[in-house]
């Protein structure tokens, strides 16, 4: 891109367009300096100073000009970057998020950015804790940063200014960082670590010529060593380099324990050297061939290619268990060999394990997983492979964000899934949606994968703006999973229910066990109970910040709250009337696996839940317990319906499905189909036919009866007639806003204002105000509205400059300037 096409050759003053990470309302000017401009381009950071303080911020060069504004202009202090780390593509996306989810670019660059790349003044810098060095590498003003670093537990920005005696700071920082010295403390909160792997080589004098023999007689009367030592041999043989042989290698080859290895290294016939690796390398082991494609994927594979001759957006509907993942792999392969880019897009990356180590065995060190969880240094080095051409960049929705060069393949795996939704904080974009125009700039095609598509996606098929390929049959002829509905009154009634459980399904568990099979079984609910009550006088156990009765944890023998964070111990009485008469009310993840061990003592039973799976490595070390069989019965919220592949799962169990049917949304129903659909996919992938049992109290509910005919297109015609009818999406667009404030006379004024704008100029679009299910969050009391929008560009506008203008006025009018607005265009 030419950023000076156009422009007279400079005789006056150079200005540039800086964005900030911030919510400010649009970027603003900056006049360059005469010794920088040589230096100024597109896609740099650059120092700048903003608001009336003497705050800095690494702003982001997105425009250049050589045009005088009419007002005064600071200028830049120093340029941080000698190549630009956005690209114009990029740029454009994010003015588009920008305008469609109404918020501002310094709240989509702040989304965009690893910290690294978006320093402000009171931005805390740590040293490293591996850093050990004299210093010889460093400058001046990088010695005396780290000097006082090595002194002090961190520093921020404005600290190192006063060290240095600079005003311009940032150039220095942006080296140490690069340098490996430093490291921002918001981002990276465990202790750093390169990554590392174990390899061995000999030690002289075993490692000359005809020294091998002199080590095999030194081990001869210790079997593990004499077959680490072959292992070993045989690998050097093997391979075309003289690089050290990696020890899990010749563990695994030698079939023994690295303290074998380690005890060679005591009798000094090996060394082991620690060498580091790219934290982005990727799949270390050996790659594999991908398995043979089964007659219904080339013929989805072939439809897919010429539907993609005339159609942009592809929905493939596959049925759970059909091979969808074995033509993503076809895609990606055929797209690694032009030379493009993929972007492969998955709901939540934590609960994909399987899917991720199955491209990984594919396709190696061409694939890199990005999302949020990864420490700064890694979302950096991953930042740069995509600058480059990183060729399959696999993600949850922040990796729509990295700055590709020639992407060419959009993928979105379970293109229905809600967590593609940003809540908050802004810009509460949907990456499903959003995947759709970034794939539009580049010329990229888009794929939809699903077994339950959106009704949004289908009806876009419906009407032809969307291609359509379908996989109705499960992969190898295997059968769909027969599904039964079970009458929790029936049990009530014979009072034959243990605990939670009907008879018929604990029989079936029993069954399970004997057949040395496995179970899932699925309760959208986390704790052990969502309720705390007093039988005496009714008191129950409130949140003191929020609107809402604290879950009854017994692992920790707490009440917590689920949106703020609070706890306290559980109390021995009631507090108000000091009775013993606690009783808990419904039942959670937690008390099911809690139960489920007293019914079958004899199994061997986990949860996963958010509660039970915090950490990064967590969720895979129980996924690869119950891929080994280690584990009977998996009890989980709807974390186990999401890319998971077990083949002894013989049976599922949905604990109940009334639950999901009566949440107050449109689209409860919409969801809870998805979710059962999903996790009684679970069921039977491989071996046999497998069975799902799901317990109701409401057995006549027709979406039950969707269910158990697998009858997605009945499912969607009743639906989508409901939505037309009560003017939902597809139909109409809806923005939801949310006014916020700690003091509640404070908000019911503050709406009085901020509703009769909007009424004045949209009329009956407008729902609300109205009390959300919860109406005080984390000390907020909140009030929303929905506005339902016909569908063309003209009342989209307005409806979103009518918000802009009642928030404006709103917050100027004296006493509610401290009212919080949240815009959530799409909300759902």
């Amino acid at each position: 891109m030419d950023l000076f096409k156009n422009v007279a050759k400079p005789i006056a003053d150079m200005f540039v367009v800086v964005a900030l990470p911030i919510a400010v309302p649009k970027a603003y000017t900056y006049h360059v300096p005469k010794e920088l401009e040589s230096r100024i381009q597109f896609g740099i950071r650059v120092e700048v100073q903003f608001g009336r303080g003497s705050d800095l911020y690494a702003g982001l060069v997105i425009e250049v000009h050589y045009h005088k504004p009419d007002h005064d202009t600071k200028p830049i202090y120093q340029v941080i970057d000698s190549q630009p780390i956005i690209l114009p593509q990029q740029l454009k996306f994010w003015q588009w998020l920008s305008n469609y989810y109404s918020c501002t670019i310094g709240e989509v660059m702040n989304a965009a950015l690893p910290a690294n790349m978006k320093l402000v003044s009171e931005t805390k810098i740590c040293i490293r804790p591996d850093f050990a060095s004299d210093g010889s590498q460093l400058d001046d003003n990088e010695f005396l940063v780290t000097e006082a670093l090595s002194m002090q537990n961190e520093l921020t920005v404005s600290d190192i200014q006063k060290i240095i005696n600079r005003k311009s700071v940032y150039p220095v920082i942006n080296q140490l960082l690069l340098k490996d010295v430093l490291y921002i403390k918001e981002e990276l909160q465990e202790r750093y670590k390169p990554r590392t792997v174990a390899c061995v080589r000999l030690k002289p004098p075993y490692s000359e010529p005809g020294g091998i023999g002199q080590a095999f007689a030194l081990v001869t009367r210790y079997d593990k060593q004499t077959s680490a030592l072959l292992a070993f041999t045989e690998l050097v043989r093997k391979q075309t380099t003289t690089d050290p042989i990696r020890g899990k290698e010749i563990c695994d080859r030698a079939n023994i324990e690295m303290s074998v290895l380690r005890s060679m290294e005591k009798k000094g016939i090996f060394e082991i050297i620690e060498q580091e690796v790219s934290r982005i390398a990727g799949y270390e082991d050996d790659l594999i061939e991908a398995q043979t494609l089964s007659d219904q994927q080339i013929a989805a594979i072939t439809t897919l290619k010429k539907e993609f001759e005339t159609k942009n957006v592809v929905l493939l509907h596959g049925v759970t268990g059909s091979g969808k993942t074995r033509v993503y792999t076809e895609l990606i392969e055929e797209a690694i060999m032009k030379g493009e880019q993929i972007l492969f897009l998955l709901p939540e990356i934590a609960l994909t394990t399987q899917i991720i180590a199955r491209l990984q065995k594919i396709f190696g060190t061409h694939i890199s997983v990005y999302h949020s969880k990864l420490n700064n240094q890694e979302r950096v080095e991953l930042w740069k492979a995509a600058l480059t051409g990183k060729s399959v960049i696999l993600g949850a929705r922040s990796s729509l964000f990295l700055p590709y060069r020639n992407l060419k393949l959009v993928i979105v795996d379970e293109e229905h899934d809600p967590s593609f939704k940003q809540q908050d904080p802004s810009p509460r974009y949907n990456a499903r949606d959003s995947s759709i125009y970034l794939a539009h700039l580049y010329g990229a095609k888009v794929l939809l994968g699903t077994a339950t598509p959106s009704i949004e996606t289908y009806q876009n098929v419906r009407t032809g703006k969307y291609g359509l390929v379908e996989m109705l049959h499960r992969h190898g002829g295997m059968e769909m999973p027969e599904v039964f509905i079970v009458d929790i009154r029936e049990d009530l009634k014979r009072k034959s229910m243990l605990a939670n459980f009907t008879s018929k399904l604990v029989e079936e568990l029993k069954g399970v066990l004997e057949r040395k099979e496995q179970a899932i079984l699925f309760q959208n609910r986390r704790g052990y109970s969502p309720a705390l009550q007093c039988s005496t006088c009714g008191w129950d156990s409130q949140c003191k910040n929020c609107d809402v009765t604290l879950t009854y944890h017994k692992f920790s023998n707490s009440l917590n709250c689920h949106y703020c964070g609070y706890h306290r111990n559980l109390p021995k009485a009631c507090p108000a009337c000091a009775s013993n008469a606690l009783i808990i009310k419904g039942f959670g993840t937690e008390r099911i696996e809690d139960e489920l061990q007293i019914v079958l003592p004899e199994a061997r039973i986990a949860r996963m839940d958010l509660d039970s799976v915090k950490s990064r490595s967590a969720h895979a070390k129980l996924i690869h317990e119950f891929e080994e069989r280690r584990l009977d019965i998996l009890v989980g919220t709807q974390m186990v319906t999401k890319g998971l592949d077990f083949d002894n799962v013989s049976l599922v169990g949905v604990l109940s499905a009334d639950n999901l049917l009566r949440f107050p949304d449109f689209r409860a129903v919409e969801r809870a189909f998805q979710l059962m659909t999903q996790v009684s996919g679970r069921a039977g992938r491989k071996n046999k036919r497998g069975k799902v049992l799901i317990q109701a109290f409401n057995i006549g509910h027709p979406v039950l009866q969707d269910i158990i005919n697998a009858d997605y297109v009945t499912f969607f015609n009743r639906e989508i007639e409901e939505r037309k009818n009560f003017m939902y999406p597809p139909f109409y667009r809806l923005i939801g806003v949310s006014l916020k404030h700690k003091k509640h006379d404070v908000l019911q004024d503050g709406a009085r204002v901020f509703t009769r704008i909007l009424q004045e100029k949209l009329g009956d679009r407008v729902k609300g105000p109205a009390l959300p299910p919860i109406p005080r969050v984390n000390t907020f009391y909140m009030l929303d509205y929905l506005i339902k929008i016909e569908k063309n560009a003209n009342a989209i506008s307005l409806v979103k400059e009518t918000i802009a203008e009642a928030t404006y006025q709103m917050q100027h009018t004296e006493g509610y300037s401290t009212m919080r607005v949240s815009v959530n265009v799409d909300p759902y």
